[in-house]
């Protein structure tokens, strides 16, 4: 993947080297909160609703500007990944006859504080839709490449454009139906299936900016085999055959790992966001 091909956005705030939160922020241990972390890690939306909330005021810490940030690489490649989809999803949005409205990512060490509350480098990307920014500890790639046994600039890209595709959800209104669909259900298992629904879409809409970036990034078949291999990784089964040995799709948040696969490649198949509907296909067929 050829990212410093690609343009950039503006709009990452830097807060890292800014010390985090006294203390360090939420402390997961056993194995039981090492699921936590995992299934938390892997694209979430909001970390408060599986670790326990924190305050919702808005971030205190100044972000950087100095050149030695902008020359930094990890910095370079964050910026460039957002800037293309920025560029992609405002287009698809302009087509449709509406405005996209571009979201923020915020570089952190340790923790810092969202409009959804406390965000720590044990919960991973997640996006806030209070905000409506991006939250990643760059300290996620390495562990990605340590836990999933690779990574690769596309991988890390995916990540992004994941979280992307949950403010594209927050801008068309659908997370806010999934919320009202998730308060009203009669069951866990019902609640958790409208969220599988949400995150499966999510990895299409990632699909469809890897459709729409694959020319100008020179996206080879090896790069989207990390993306794969990623999706692949983090299905909800994998995770929980890992973690307890055993697998209850009924608590399935995010998807299986067939599931995960199906849908980004859905996305990136096709480049039509349209082809994204995991609302109207039978849950047992997603």
């Amino acid at each position: 993947m050829d990212w410093k091909n690609l343009p950039g956005s503006g709009n990452v705030e830097d807060r890292r080297g800014a010390g985090g939160l006294p203390g360090g922020g939420i402390a997961v241990g056993g194995v039981g909160g090492l699921i936590i972390a995992l299934i938390a890690m892997f694209f979430g939306i909001d970390p408060g609703a599986i670790l326990g909330g924190g305050s919702s005021s808005q971030p205190t810490q100044q972000s950087q500007s100095t050149q030695a940030t902008q020359n930094d690489e990890a910095y370079q490649f964050v910026d460039r990944v957002l800037g293309s989809t920025d560029q992609v999803w405002g287009s698809i949005f302009k087509q449709a006859g509406r405005t996209y409205t571009e979201p923020r990512l915020v570089l952190y060490t340790r923790g810092t504080r969202s409009g959804c509350g406390q965000a720590d480098s044990a919960v991973g990307p997640f996006y806030c839709p209070a905000d409506q920014k991006i939250y990643l500890d760059t300290s996620f790639f390495t562990q990605m490449d340590r836990q999933l046994g690779g990574g690769g600039d596309f991988a890390y890209a995916y990540v992004i454009a994941h979280e992307v595709g949950h403010h594209v959800q927050n801008e068309l209104g659908i997370a806010d139906q999934v919320n009202r669909r998730q308060r009203s259900a009669r069951t866990e298992a019902e609640a958790n299936s409208y969220s599988v629904r949400l995150e499966l879409q999510a990895d299409c809409f990632a699909g469809v900016w890897g459709n729409k970036t694959q020319q100008d990034a020179r996206i080879t078949q090896a790069d989207v085999q990390e993306a794969v291999a990623t999706a692949e990784a983090i299905g909800d089964d994998n995770l929980q055959r890992q973690g307890q040995g055993y697998v209850a799709p009924d608590s399935f948040t995010h998807g299986s790992a067939a599931q995960r696969v199906r849908w980004f490649m859905t996305g990136f198949r096709s480049g039509n966001p349209n082809s994204c509907d995991t609302f109207n296909v039978n849950y047992n067929q997603l």
